[in-house]
C-alpha cells in the first residue's frame, strides 16, 4: 500500500460544535450590525444644527380640485380635465396648470386653461388664464417639462362643426418671460 503524501487531515472534519460556533458568530455579528444601523433617511430637515439651517420640503404643487375658477357655468358645477404640475416661473416653487371646462350633458364645452400658484396663506390659487373659454378651445395633452407649459387645443373651423367633433388641432407653448407668459406655436392651427 502507497501511504500519502499529504498528511492526515483527520481535524478538518465538521463536527456539530463546529457548525453551532459558526452559527453563534454568524448570528452576533448580524446582530452587532443591526445596532449600528445609521438612522432612515429622509428627503429634507428642518433640524437646526452647528448653526446651519437646513431647508424645509418645499410645499406641494396647488391642488386642482381645491380652486374655484373664473367660469360661468350657469349653475353647473366646473370639473378638472387635464393637469400638470411643475415649476414654471423659475423661484423653486411648483406650479399647476388646469384645464377646466363646466360640466355638460353632451359635445365639448370649451375649456380655460389656468395657472394656479400658492398664495402667502398656502392656499392655492389661480393666478393667470392662458386659454380663455370663450376661445371655444378644448384642450388635449397638457404637460410641464423644463419650465414650459405645452398644450393641444382643439377647435372648430366653423359654427357648422358639431361640437363633439373637432376638427382644428394646435399644440402651443408658453414660457414666463418678462414677468407673463409668452405663447408660441403655430399661428394658424391645422386642419385635422
Amino acid at each position: 500500500m502507497q501511504t500519502s503524501a499529504v498528511p492526515d487531515l483527520a481535524h478538518t472534519h465538521a463536527r456539530p460544535v463546529h457548525w453551532l460556533a459558526t452559527a453563534t458568530a454568524m448570528a452576533a455579528v448580524v446582530a452587532v450590525a443591526a445596532l449600528l444601523q445609521p438612522g432612515a433617511a429622509t428627503a429634507s430637515q428642518t433640524a437646526r444644527t452647528g448653526g446651519l439651517r437646513t431647508a424645509a420640503a418645499p410645499a406641494p404643487a396647488p391642488d386642482a380640485a381645491a380652486v374655484t375658477y373664473p367660469l360661468d357655468c350657469a349653475g353647473a358645477r366646473s370639473v378638472v380635465v387635464k393637469k400638470a404640475s411643475g415649476d414654471i416661473d423659475g423661484d423653486g416653487r411648483p406650479e399647476t396648470v388646469a384645464a377646466a371646462h363646466c360640466e355638460a350633458g353632451s359635445g365639448t364645452p370649451p375649456s380655460g386653461v389656468y395657472v394656479l400658484a400658492r398664495s402667502a396663506g398656502n392656499e392655492p390659487r389661480v393666478v393667470a388664464t392662458l386659454v380663455e373659454p370663450s376661445e371655444r378651445l378644448s384642450v388635449g395633452r397638457l404637460a410641464v417639462r423644463d419650465g414650459a407649459v405645452t398644450a393641444t387645443l382643439f377647435g372648430y373651423s366653423s359654427a357648422d362643426v358639431p361640437r363633439c367633433c373637432p376638427d382644428q388641432e394646435e399644440t402651443v407653448k408658453w414660457r414666463w418671460a418678462g414677468g407673463k407668459f409668452v405663447r408660441s406655436g403655430p399661428a394658424e392651427a391645422r386642419g385635422m
